[in-house]
């Protein structure tokens, strides 16, 4: 089998215009030897396949951390995350300084219920280290049966290192959620797959048609990892009338692709507040980016994650390879590629802490005191959010922003 791997290795190779140096032929030689005296003394038998799987996950993650091979189970585990329903803990991961680091939990998985945070590096899986493990063999420990529990070390900034214990379940990923909050609509998008843009724009459509539309809204990209660059563009073009959305730059310099936004702007001006944090990345930064470069969003939170590189799936065989193939730029023309998007207010993480009850005396509390006779109760219950903006003070922050510029404008 390695025989004709090198053979279709050279064909490439020559299609490229590079098989007629002796260099490539040296190269390719070294991989031969090497490979035959793997198969023929490892410590313990591995077949052609396994060993040539092996192979290309080497060369592809030895690139960049976003490059990888993906053998038949893995790329239709692959197809079935992107479509939003899959199972295991509900967490985007990626590799960095040996360890798995976690990019974001995802909204309403056991992940977020168990209190995992962007940000955190797991070290151990169920008792084993993590070091030098691939991503694939980390994903493969923490999905399991739907029931079963697993137990992540991990390491949360000067913290000593703790346990999390966490069940696995059927991960089904709802894209788009929303909330109606001091008239303001609040936006929640968790994922870019291929429910958000047309579920983002039914709920637009129901506000804005609702007897009592929003007076601006708040879009939450906060611990949204990324997905399908058309859905950040789309999303983007919801709220833009025109102009470059993102462009995307590959080796060569004729490698440019600009995607521009179509007039319609969905909220029609109305003021808008982007919340990013440090697990905001990839289309989170894409149309964060594009709003913030335009004028026509305040971003506010933390600096994003900074993944600003493009992946393709090329199908191969059975399987298929990620591998990355460009950048992506922000309309003012800035990458941020391992630099992230910065917000134009900074909110940290925090809580409001409320003051108790103390006396207080009103005119009500007069024991003779007039009725007001046009103060009708509702016999709707209205939601009550102070706990949520007690707790979330990013959000609470956001939803005063958008407030004051619906009274400037």
């Amino acid at each position: 089998m390695v025989r004709y791997f090198l053979i279709l290795i050279l064909i490439v190779s020559s299609q490229s215009g590079f098989a007629d140096t002796k260099e490539t032929y040296r190269q390719l030689s070294i991989f031969n030897e090497v490979y035959n005296r793997v198969k023929n003394q490892y410590v313990e038998e591995l077949t052609d396949k396994e060993l040539v799987e092996k192979a290309l996950n080497g060369m592809l993650q030895a690139l960049d951390p976003h490059s990888s091979y993906m053998n038949e189970e893995v790329y239709k585990e692959m197809q079935v995350d992107t479509a939003g329903a899959f199972g295991g803990l509900g967490i985007e991961i990626t590799t960095d300084k040996s360890f798995i680091k976690i990019v974001s939990p995802i909204d309403d998985t056991p992940a977020q219920k168990a209190g995992v945070q962007a940000g955190d590096y797991i070290t151990h899986l169920d008792g084993v280290s993590v070091v030098d493990m691939t991503l694939k063999e980390a994903i493969d420990i923490m999905r399991g049966e739907v029931g079963s529990s697993i137990i992540l070390t991990i390491i949360r900034g000067a913290e000593n290192p703790f346990d999390v214990e966490i069940k696995r379940d059927i991960i089904k990923v709802q894209s788009v959620k929303h909330r109606f909050i001091d008239n303001v609509g609040v936006l929640r998008i968790s994922t870019f797959n291929e429910q958000t843009t047309p579920g983002l724009k039914k709920i637009i459509e129901e506000l804005e048609s609702s007897d009592n539309p929003p007076i601006g809204y708040v879009l939450d990209l906060r611990n949204n990892p990324g997905g399908l660059l058309a859905e950040s563009v789309s999303v983007s073009d919801i709220f833009l009338e025109q102009g470059e959305i993102v462009s995307i730059r590959g080796r060569e310099k004729k490698d440019v692709q600009v995607y521009s936004a179509k007039k319609g702007d969905l909220i029609n001006g109305k003021p808008l507040i982007v919340l990013i944090n440090e697990g905001s990345a990839s289309a989170s930064e894409i149309v964060a980016g594009a709003l913030q470069d335009h004028d026509r969003a305040v971003v506010m939170g933390i600096k994003s994650f900074g993944k600003g590189s493009v992946q393709t799936i090329v199908p191969i065989d059975s399987g298929a390879i990620r591998l990355t193939i460009a950048k992506y730029y922000t309309p003012s023309g800035d990458s941020i590629q391992a630099v992230g998007i910065e917000p134009d207010i900074i909110v940290p993480r925090a809580e409001l802490n409320v003051i108790d009850e103390y006396f207080t005396f009103r005119e009500s509390d007069y024991k003779d005191a007039l009725e007001n006779e046009t103060n009708e109760e509702s016999d709707e219950e209205e939601e009550d959010f102070t706990e949520l903006l007690e707790n979330d003070y990013q959000l609470s922050r956001a939803i005063d922003a958008a407030k004051t510029i619906a009274v400037i404008n």
